[in-house]
């Protein structure tokens, strides 16, 4: 019986079923089977980099307002708030029950196992904001006087000129683990689209309400992992991992005995990356090249990226266990509350007074056009 299955599944690989097989692995380098160094980790490392590069360059032209040697400092603060706040937002948005998760071993609280639904984007957005407001407040100088104090809206503008760098890779290694996945496209065993993918990461990450595989595929899939078990172990899931690892280690013939049996889906991630990333950095760097008033940039920012994300949500799954706002997803609704904020953002700073600040483009002019 296990013998004709198999040559089923491999029978099936053989017409083109179109997409790609996602068989990447999560760690850039892998020190035991459990610990190494992740892309995820890496993300946050390089996001952060590009940063504070970029502040330097900002503050080297004069389009901020933060001293150049306190950029580390800023960062710091940046960095903080990004953490707590994407950290804290997830717990408290998506999954409050971790924060009564307590455990004997690490991390002990539910809340620090980072690798336990990860970050939420739209709690960085307000943990940067908390970070903006205190840089804005200036910093003390050994003679005890403030330099750098300025209006929190010119640091909220200078702080999303540097956030796309990291929600693009953010999103990109969302796309290598795995995660994040998005609605079906074409059915286990289906002809699907070249730019489809077929993630193996849903058969352990998602509810069975979501999964779209027959009871016969998904008894083809426990046999395949089966293969994979200890003696003494009783869950197929765990045979399932050493499965991936395999694959993802490049066991092309396992890798064609599974595809089939696994859904194509949109790489939401991918798309997130280009819009969050890619086209929110675009737009705010072209409006930042000349002086603007106080808090237009960081609107922009706002309704930029809460134009991509309110979409998206459409083709992007919900998270397992995470109930919705009626007819919209958490995601959506968080995103049109940003929409919201990001049009006020942009209505104020257009009806202010206030001068002119930034701009980019021309070394040393940093007010009024």
């Amino acid at each position: 019986m296990l013998s004709s299955t198999l040559n089923l599944a491999s029978a099936s690989v053989q017409t083109n079923l179109g997409g790609w097989f996602h068989d990447l692995s999560p760690f850039l380098v892998k020190f035991t089977p459990t610990f190494g160094i992740r892309y995820y980790g890496l993300s946050y490392a390089l996001g952060f980099t590009f940063a504070y590069l970029f502040l330097r360059f900002l503050s080297k032209r004069n389009a901020t307002l933060i001293p150049y040697d306190r950029i580390g400092d800023a960062m710091m603060y940046l960095i903080v708030g990004t953490l707590i706040g994407g950290r804290l937002f997830y717990v408290i948005g998506y999954e409050p029950s971790l924060l009564t998760d307590f455990s004997s071993s690490a991390p002990w609280w539910g809340v620090l196992a980072i690798n336990n639904g990860g970050m939420a984007s739209h709690g960085g957005i307000i943990g940067v904001a908390f970070a903006c407001w205190r840089i804005s407040r200036g910093f003390k100088t050994p003679t005890g006087k403030i330099e750098g104090r300025c209006s929190p809206l010119h640091i909220f503008d200078t702080a999303v000129l540097v956030a796309p760098f990291g929600l693009f890779f953010g999103r990109m290694a969302n796309f290598i683990n795995g995660e994040l996945l998005g609605a079906v496209v074409a059915n286990p065993g289906e002809k699907a689209p070249f730019w489809a993918v077929r993630y193996p990461q849903e058969i352990t990450s998602l509810t069975d309400s979501q999964l779209v595989q027959t009871p016969e595929q998904m008894n083809q899939i426990m046999q395949l992992s089966m293969m994979h078990m200890l003696p003494n172990e009783q869950d197929w899931f765990l045979g399932y991992g050493r499965m991936l690892d395999l694959i993802q280690r490049g066991d092309d013939g396992l890798k064609a005995q599974l595809e089939p049996l696994i859904a194509a889906r949109y790489p939401t991630q991918l798309f997130q990356a280009g819009l969050d990333g890619l086209l929110v950095l675009a737009v705010v760097w072209i409006i930042a090249m000349k002086p603007r008033k106080p808090g237009l940039i960081a609107g922009a920012f706002a309704i930029v990226y809460a134009l991509g994300r309110i979409p998206m949500d459409f083709i992007r799954l919900p998270d397992a266990g995470v109930s919705q706002f009626g007819p919209l997803t958490r995601g959506q609704t968080y995103s049109a509350i940003t929409l919201i904020v990001g049009i006020a953002l942009v209505v104020y700073a257009m009806r202010s007074s206030a001068d002119k600040l930034g701009g980019w483009l021309n070394k040393g002019q940093s007010s009024g056009e």
